[in-house]
């Protein structure tokens, strides 16, 4: 078993974290081979030693010609639907464009299908996105930990012209993924869309360095030599040094709430969600004098508390908020993408010293499987299920 921790606090694009595979160990022939088999114009990689702020790196180079070629999510699904991939290696590579599409469909307000992929979608980019998870799966890595990402400071220029760092894209995967972010550092666009959406895909915990036997270490320079700070991403990899199962610290917090009309419930948890945190939810109490209410309780990574915290002073009708830190203890898990009858569902896989012990299907996905196939959503969900474990077996 392969653990990775990803040291992300200057930043993180699809570049720099292949350079840091490839520092790490991993054959630049493996992600050729990843890259061509996609079938699209011809994509050369290469790599050299550099150094940044004096510190030495591996950059990987993406030599892509000049296409006008504009593919849509659907486009960039069947392509890599299609290439002649291990399977871990096209789910991974299709969830992350699908947080990709999803971000990019929120932040512009247009159907995911009609994302146009121009500013993460171009050859560049899905050598990145295919070329990692072939790192990866090369490298046996089961189980990632990343650092609080640092997203950068003022604007960058995009196809759409400039736009504030961070951008709405960068910020809504991440979100999505609850992952713990930062400025950092550092003045301009310091985590791309690609670069954001690899980590969510593929993180299983955010924290700092995990207890490990280290076997390797790669560090992946980023385009710009930076004064004062290596404009670097460090990939850690090793053996655990104790269960697999790991520990992280969260914090619960807490709200009586009597007086707030329960058709905004719903919009509650989800905004916070949105906020950061991992789970949210209601327990119906019944306070001094006979007054009926509810607890609002959320689980929160010490990183997320300020923004949670303040969705419950805003979004509810509280005055104040309880909070005790817990120990959350996680099994590793991982996220994989099967059809029934020609809808993806993405499932949750989680594991316990390397044996399968649940098997989870997202139920977002499964309701619009539901919806576009014409079936029930207990139907789908079922189908879904035996789906991921026949894949599993």
């Amino acid at each position: 078993m392969t653990v990775a921790w990803v040291d992300a606090s200057a930043g993180a694009s699809g570049d720099m974290l292949l350079g840091a595979l490839v520092g790490a160990g991993v054959e630049l022939a493996v992600l050729q081979a990843a890259v061509d088999a996609l079938g699209t114009e011809p994509v050369r990689l290469t790599a050299r030693p550099v150094t940044r702020a004096g510190l030495a790196a591996t950059q990987v180079e993406v030599a892509a010609p000049a296409s006008d070629v504009r593919r849509t999510w659907p486009d960039v699904r069947a392509l890599i639907s299609a290439a002649g991939l291990a399977g871990p290696v096209r789910d991974r590579a299709l969830d992350v464009f699908a947080r990709l599409a999803r971000a990019e469909s929120a932040a512009h307000g247009i159907p995911a299908d009609e994302v146009h992929f121009h500013e993460v979608g171009a050859l560049d980019s899905l050598a990145d996105v295919v070329g990692v998870c072939a790192a990866l799966h090369d490298l046996a890595v089961s189980e990632v930990h990343c650092t609080p990402v640092a997203l950068g400071q003022g604007t960058v220029r995009t196809e759409h012209g400039l736009l504030p760092v961070p951008g709405p894209a960068v910020l809504a995967v991440l979100a999505e993924a609850g992952a713990p972010v930062g400025a950092g550092d550092v003045d301009g666009e310091a985590c791309t869309p690609t670069g954001a959406a690899l980590l969510a895909a593929t993180v299983t915990g955010w924290g700092g360095l995990p207890d490990l036997r280290v076997t390797a270490t790669g560090t992946g320079a980023g385009s710009r030599d930076t004064a004062g700070r290596p404009n670097v991403l460090r990939v850690v990899l090793g053996e655990p040094a104790a269960s697999n199962a790991h520990t992280d610290d969260a914090v619960v917090l807490e709200a009586n709430v009597d007086d707030l009309d329960p058709r905004v419930w719903p919009g509650v948890l989800a905004a916070l969600l949105a906020a950061g945190a991992s789970d949210a939810w209601l327990t119906p109490i019944l306070m001094k004098k006979g007054r009926p209410a509810h607890t609002l309780s959320a689980l929160a990574s010490p990183h997320a508390v300020d923004a949670v915290r303040r969705v419950m002073f805003t979004e509810s009708s509280t005055i104040g908020v309880r909070e005790h830190r817990v120990g959350k203890r996680a099994l590793d898990r991982e996220t994989r993408t099967v059809r029934v009858d020609g809808a993806e569902v993405r499932v949750k896989v989680a594991k316990l010293d390397g044996q399968v012990v649940n098997v989870s299907p997202e139920y977002d996905d499964v309701a619009a499987a539901a919806v576009a196939l014409g079936r029930p959503v207990k139907a789908v969900l079922a189908a879904a299920a035996a789906a991921a474990q026949a894949d599993l077996d």
